[in-house]
């Protein structure tokens, strides 16, 4: 995370698919096969097959007692 001396806070970097820092291909929830538009990490290319949408993220979250 990048910190913004604005607000004194912290700005996440979202990365997009096909950004230039490798970030290539079309991502998918593994889940509910829901497209994947950006993430806030650079996805690893060995685990593409374990990412998840932001619902399902939040529901497996909230499964194990997050908030």
């Amino acid at each position: 995370m990048a910190f913004d001396n604005q607000g004194g806070g912290f700005n996440r970097v979202m990365h997009t698919a096909g950004d230039a820092d490798g970030c290539a291909g079309n991502w998918a929830c593994s889940k509910c096969q829901t497209s994947i538009k950006e993430l806030p990490f650079p996805p690893d290319p060995a685990r593409l097959g374990q990412l998840l949408c932001k619902d399902c993220h939040r529901a497996r979250k909230e499964s194990f007692g997050g908030r």
